[in-house]
């Protein structure tokens, strides 16, 4: 577990390696997702975590369909805390889709549990990139926004921001980064971003209505979906990803490695 990233991101005093110990398969990685990864997070909010969990083969040859992803939602002194899983198999998949959600469960910096197989993962993140993950950040941008216009709050105001910055940087630079307020030392961002910020931190469904013209916020979004789908047309990553043999190996090693134990 990497305590300093861990306490100096606004979680609750909760033991999580002891809230992940229960699961009755392997688990290869679980880390921090959410508002306290994305580094908006308020006083009241849940915790997400996230991860890998290993079936064993014999789940996988029989009639029965396994359980390629869980989740579970519990109290923890007064803290919501739900974690999700997917079979090493399904998180594979994922990866070589554009789907720059599950990358950034992947490389949190808020990990609670690791392993061999873990890291390896993280050494194999880069190949999967592709110019297509734009995709994936504008339309999470796309909801978020209609989200946003019909509620007034700012958490999907901030989810709006952080994806189309967290594509425009991951365009350029080939570097997943999904914390909000790194992002805004790496790419140009609206001057407002670390007052919502401050703000959501006071209350989870704050309205952002008194903090930012509604005007200005359009233009920005609007000009941020520009700065995304230039970023991706100007982008060396690559348009298919690779890494598909290397995930396949590590998949096998690892569910044959965990039935000789």
């Amino acid at each position: 577990m990497r305590e300093g990233a861990l306490d100096g991101a606004g979680l609750p005093a909760l033991d999580l390696g002891a809230v992940t110990a229960g699961e009755d398969d392997p688990l290869v990685f679980a880390t921090v997702s959410g508002a306290h990864l994305y580094g908006f997070p308020s006083r009241d909010s849940d915790v997400d975590l996230r991860g890998v969990h290993l079936l064993p083969a014999a789940a996988l040859v029989g009639l029965r369909e396994p359980d390629e992803t869980r989740s579970w939602m519990s109290d923890r002194d007064g803290v919501e805390v739900d974690l999700v899983t997917h079979d090493l198999r399904k998180f594979a998949r994922l990866m070589l889709r554009r789907n720059g959600y599950v990358l950034e469960q992947l490389l949190s910096p808020l990990v609670v549990r690791t392993s061999a197989v873990h890291a390896e993962l993280v050494a194999l993140a880069p190949a999967v990139l592709t110019r297509h993950h734009a995709h994936h950040y504008r339309g999470f941008a796309t909801t978020q926004w209609r989200l946003f216009e019909k509620t007034g709050e700012l958490k999907p105001l901030l989810y709006t921001l952080r994806v189309l910055l967290t594509g425009i940087h991951l365009m350029g630079s080939g570097e997943v980064v999904a914390h909000l307020p790194t992002l805004t030392g790496l790419v140009p961002a609206p001057a407002y971003v670390p007052e919502l910020i401050a703000a959501k931190a006071e209350a989870e469904h704050g309205p952002a209505a008194d903090l930012v013209d509604a005007a200005r916020l359009r233009a920005d979004v609007t000009e941020l979906h520009a700065r995304l789908d230039a970023a991706q047309a100007a982008s060396a990553l690559p348009d298919a990803p690779g890494g598909h043999d290397a995930l396949h190996d590590l998949l096998v090693r690892a569910r044959l490695g965990a039935a000789e134990r």
